[in-house]
């Protein structure tokens, strides 16, 4: 039951870390499932140990309590997680090495086509999976060799302030500073965020966003030349545009979906909406050759239990695909996530396999896109 990619999946930007690393900070202590003793017994218990890499600081001690623990208790595998800023370095030189000392690996989607390509992940074990997490699992999200394990958007969010009526709600406007005046934010990491959202505002329709031609990107610039002189911050951490939403130095601006619960389940006056949200995926993976691939497949059929994944979510503000794990989040927190199927049917995933496509002058896509964006940014 396993499905190939597809092709339409996200881009992350480098700074994956920093995004996902602290949104949890300030998230309450995440919702740990009693899990089926009987069905784990069935299915899951083992013994020795799984090593998992991670990003660190709050996402890891989320990720620790809300699945490690649990999964550790029920099965009787220990989790011992190893933090690095991104693990694809890593597992290719363990890969080209021949000796991998990790079980599963967060792989970015724009890395993900070479690293299959060369045969690097082993197959997912489907059959370990219960059936509320096959049914709750969207199947493009399920590859031969990966399953995607978080999402994460950048959204329109906004000072509740200064619009306490009918905020905007969509980039278009994001655009009208006659209607909603302020000084707005966008995000410099990576260009096609904001291009993406400049032909949107220009009235492209979600299904003709991809793929980014130059007559698309022409477009996109001379819009986000209207735009520009209202651009009060160019930010680039995650942490940046919440903060200053709350400082008031932003009245818009586009922001991490995981920073914004977080900001906003301790209270600030932001809100932020879904139209034209753009999704990044993260994938998980069994390394091959790993030294505890059957505790690896454990693991992940553990983490995609519906229970289990509204753990996680709530443990480190980004979640997994499955769309159970609304049946177990608190009802506060399920309409400001993107895995609730109102939100998810706003949202742009962009085109990874597209963006490492080779142009005809040797760059990829994605390299052409971002010299654009950058060459236009210092104009």
């Amino acid at each position: 039951m396993s499905k190939e990619n597809s092709g339409n999946h996200s881009v992350s930007a480098p700074t994956r870390r920093l995004v996902v690393q602290s949104a949890a900070t300030l998230l309450s202590l995440p919702f740990v499932a009693n899990t089926t003793r009987a069905w784990a017994q069935e299915k899951l218990a083992g013994s020795g140990e799984v090593v998992v890499f991670s990003y660190g600081g709050s996402f890891t001690e989320g990720v620790r309590r809300s699945v490690y623990e649990p999964f550790t208790k029920t099965t009787g595998i220990k989790v011992v997680d190893v933090v690095a800023d991104l693990a694809e370095p890593q597992v290719k030189a363990m890969h080209q090495a021949g000796r991998v000392d990790w079980d599963i690996a967060y792989i970015e989607a724009e890395a993900y086509p070479a690293m299959h390509k060369a045969g690097m992940f082993g197959a997912i074990d489907y059959s370990l999976w219960d059936q509320e997490a096959l049914e709750g699992t969207p199947p493009h999200t399920w590859l031969k060799d990966a399953v995607v394990g978080l999402a994460s958007a950048i959204v329109l969010a906004y000072d509740q302030r200064l619009f306490p009526g009918a905020g905007p709600q969509d980039w278009a406007d994001f655009w009208d500073v006659t209607k909603f005046p302020g000084p707005r934010g966008l995000d410099t990491i990576f260009g096609k965020h904001a291009i993406q959202f400049a032909l949107l505002a220009a009235g492209l329709r979600h299904k003709a966003i991809w793929p980014l031609t130059d007559n698309k990107l022409d477009r996109a610039f001379a819009k986000l030349n209207e735009i520009k002189p209202y651009i009060a911050k160019w930010w680039n951490a995650g942490g940046e545009a919440p903060q200053l939403l709350i400082n008031r130095e932003y009245a818009i601006a586009s922001a991490y979906d995981g920073r914004l619960i977080a900001a906003v389940r301790q209270g600030a006056p932001i809100k932020f909406g879904w139209e034209g949200a753009y999704v990044t995926y993260t994938y998980m993976t069994v390394l091959k050759r790993g030294p505890n691939t059957s505790n690896a497949q454990k693991l992940i059929a553990f983490l995609n239990r519906a229970q289990i994944a509204a753990a996680w979510t709530q443990g480190t503000g980004y979640p997994g695909p499955n769309t159970n794990q609304l049946k177990y989040l608190p009802a506060e927190l399920i309409p400001q996530v993107n895995v609730n199927p109102q939100n998810a049917s706003k949202c742009i995933i962009d085109d990874a396999n597209w963006l490492v496509e080779t142009r005809p002058d040797g760059k990829t896509n994605a390299d052409h896109i971002q010299e654009r964006w950058l060459s236009w940014r210092t104009q």
